[in-house]
């Protein structure tokens, strides 16, 4: 009689999730849709008042470049 084959373990890549994605996945059992769709607003909201700030101080320095260039 001959002894069974003996197979390697099964070894399961698995990723780990971002930080991001284990939040969102909170988020979706913490709060309604509503309120995700709220706060996803408010946080693109932010991103485009940063973006406008960039600009915004990007355009001072290039017209006081401008000027202090002009004798």
């Amino acid at each position: 009689m001959q002894a069974a084959p003996v197979r390697p373990a099964a070894v399961r890549a698995t990723a780990i999730p971002s930080f991001t994605t284990a939040l969102r996945a909170v988020e979706s059992l913490l709060m309604s849709g509503g309120q995700r769709t709220a706060r996803r607003n408010a946080w693109n909201s932010v991103l485009e008042d940063r973006r406008r700030a960039k600009d915004r101080i990007e355009t001072e320095r290039a017209l006081r470049q401008s000027v202090a260039g002009r004798p």
